[in-house]
C-alpha cells in the first residue's frame, strides 16, 4: 500500500510461444484509489479492458473525456494515448496483446462496439480477471494456454456487448428466427430474396441487420452452414459428391466443389482423403 492507491497487480512475462501464437497477458489487477491521482499511458502495444466496481472517475481517450461510474467499462487500443483520474474508485483491469487481437478489436468496432460502455455483466468480468490473476500467479506449466482461453472468454463477452444501433429486442429476436430458419432449411433453395419474402422484411435491411448482428452476410452464413454439413457427410458417409451437393442444397456438383475449395482451401475429395 502507498498513500495514493491500494492495489494488487500481476505483471506477467509470457513465453516466446505465447508471444508468437497466443493472446497473452501483460498485466492485470485491482486498484482502489486513496487520493486523487492521474495515470496516463501513450503508444503502448497493448489492449486494455477496465471495469469500475465502485466509485467514479474520468477517462480520456482520443481527445474525448468520459465520466465513469459503477459498471462502466473501457475497451481500447493503447497505441492511442489515454489517461484516467479518480480519488474514490475501485477498478479491475487487464492489459493484453497478441495474435489476432487487432482484427478482433476492429470487428468489435465494426459491430458498433463502444470504447466506453455500461455493462450488466460486472460479475462475469470480475470473475474472469480474478481467474486470470490466479492462473498467472500459479506455477501451472500450461498457464499461457489457460490465460489465452480466459482472454478469449473476455473478448467473447465484449463482442456480446455489441448491438446494432437500429436493433431493438424484437428485431434481434426476429433476426435470430431467420438464422434458425437457415440452420434448419439450409438444404432448401434459399436465397436472400426468398428469406425476405418468408419473413416479410426488406432484403436490403435484412442484409445490413444480419451482418451487424452476426458479423457475416446472409449468403456467407448460408454457404458456411452448407459446407459444414458437407464436411460431416464427406467424413461419415460414402455418398457421392453429387449426392452430398444436393443434400446441402447445391444443385451443381461443380459449383459445390469450387465453393468448398474457396472456403476450405482444398477440394471435397482432398478433404475426404485427409480425414
Amino acid at each position: 500500500m502507498n498513500n495514493v492507491v491500494d492495489s494488487r497487480r500481476i505483471v506477467y512475462t509470457p513465453s516466446e510461444f505465447a508471444k508468437d501464437s497466443l493472446i497473452y497477458l501483460q498485466e492485470a489487477g485491482e486498484l482502489r484509489s486513496l487520493k486523487k491521482h492521474i495515470s496516463s499511458r501513450n503508444d503502448l502495444d497493448s489492449f486494455l479492458f477496465l471495469i469500475v466496481l465502485e466509485g467514479n472517475g474520468t477517462f480520456t481517450y482520443q481527445n474525448r473525456e468520459y465520466r465513469l461510474n459503477r459498471s462502466s467499462c473501457v475497451f481500447i487500443d493503447c497505441r492511442s494515448g489515454y489517461s484516467h483520474s479518480s480519488d474514490n474508485w475501485n477498478i479491475m483491469w487487464v492489459h493484453f496483446y497478441g495474435k489476432g487481437v487487432s482484427s478482433i478489436y476492429r470487428k468489435y468496432l465494426e459491430r458498433n462496439g463502444n470504447n466506453i460502455f455500461i455493462s450488466g455483466k460486472q460479475n462475469s468480468y470480475q470473475d474472469l480477471i480474478n481467474r486470470i490473476c490466479a492462473i498467472a500467479g500459479s506455477d501451472d506449466y500450461i498457464r499461457d494456454m489457460k490465460i489465452n482461453g480466459c482472454l478469449y472468454d473476455l473478448l467473447t463477452l465484449l463482442m456480446g456487448e455489441t448491438v446494432y444501433e437500429e436493433s431493438g429486442r424484437n428485431t434481434i429476436y426476429h433476426i435470430s428466427d431467420i438464422r434458425d430458419y437457415i440452420d434448419e432449411h439450409y438444404s432448401d433453395d434459399l436465397s436472400l430474396d426468398s428469406l425476405s419474402q418468408i419473413f416479410y422484411i426488406n432484403k436490403f435491411y435484412l442484409t445490413r441487420l444480419f451482418r451487424n448482428t452476426y458479423g457475416v452476410t446472409v449468403n456467407t452464413y448460408l454457404q458456411n452452414r452448407r459446407i459444414t454439413e458437407a464436411k460431416k457427410m464427406l467424413r461419415f458417409t460414402d455418398l457421392s459428391m453429387e449426392d452430398i451437393a444436393k443434400n446441402c442444397g447445391i444443385a451443381d456438383a461443380n459449383y459445390f466443389s469450387r465453393l468448398f475449395k474457396k472456403i476450405e482451401g482444398m477440394t471435397p475429395k482432398e478433404y475426404r482423403r485427409m480425414w
